[in-house]
């Protein structure tokens, strides 16, 4: 698992700093959370290959965590992308998109599936044999969700040594990553758990984007590898943090 965080900023881009925006490379999938003014820019500063991204989490609707996204679909389109796109996203993002695509009749060569977010618990909104994404709602001035993200438990590995001790031919090795035991030519099974070792503990992140104090997100995210969580204020700033729905530090 590796974060790139891209931008970190508060709502206005400034000379050395960005909006929100970030990359996660977890599990050979990489995910873009959120997508400010000037991500394109950091993508490329990065060496960040655009075309690895077919995820796309968006928190809110708030233009400092979205008004990138616009003009990032508009460069996949001019890159020659034909792989389809995965947006996720609040009621309205694909409303947002879809007409300034149709107002600057740029509609793109590739396809875009909108995934549009209501609920208001934790819900599951991508899996494979890898990973699995999750919403954490969150408390802010507009609809907003963060994300977790959970590492799937991975395959056990070829322990080298073991399967040279029983003199075990490399035909059999694929067998014996999918978990099968082995018989010996002299009717002795070999265990497949003497044969592998453990995979690596599977890691998890959860980015909680602008919020103000929610303790009902603690269940979910209380042994997270990694937090991500805003602050946009001091903890002598409060007055104006919960104005805003913001959090402290």
């Amino acid at each position: 698992m590796k974060l790139n965080i891209l931008g970190c900023y508060a709502a206005t881009p400034r000379t050395l700093t960005n909006p929100t925006s970030q990359v996660l490379e977890i599990k050979n999938h990489l995910f873009l959370i959120d997508c400010g003014e000037g991500t394109q820019v950091q993508l490329r500063k990065n060496k960040i290959k655009f075309s690895r991204i077919n995820h796309i989490f968006i928190s809110h609707l708030h233009g400092d965590h979205f008004f990138g996204l616009p003009g990032l679909i508009s460069t996949f389109r001019l890159l020659g992308r034909d792989k389809e796109m995965h947006i996720y996203g609040p009621k309205g993002i694909k409303e947002a998109i879809t007409l300034l695509l149709k107002l600057g009749d740029s509609w793109t060569n590739y396809p875009i599936s909108f995934h549009e977010l209501v609920s208001k618990k934790p819900e599951l909104i991508f899996e494979d044999e890898k990973v699995s994404v999750e919403t954490i709602p969150l408390d802010h001035r507009v609809y907003t969700n963060g994300f977790l993200f959970r590492e799937k438990l991975g395959e056990r590995k070829l322990n080298i040594e073991a399967v040279a001790k029983y003199k075990i031919d490399k035909c059999y090795f694929q067998n014996i990553k999918n978990g099968k035991d082995i018989t010996l030519d002299d009717g002795i099974v070999v265990p497949n758990m003497k044969l592998t070792l453990d995979p690596p503990k599977p890691k998890n992140y959860a980015y909680c984007s602008d919020t103000g104090y929610y303790p009902e997100i603690i269940e979910q995210i209380n042994k997270v590898d990694i937090l991500y969580h805003e602050s946009t204020f001091l903890e002598s700033e409060a007055h104006l943090s919960a104005k805003t729905k913001h959090a402290t530090a």
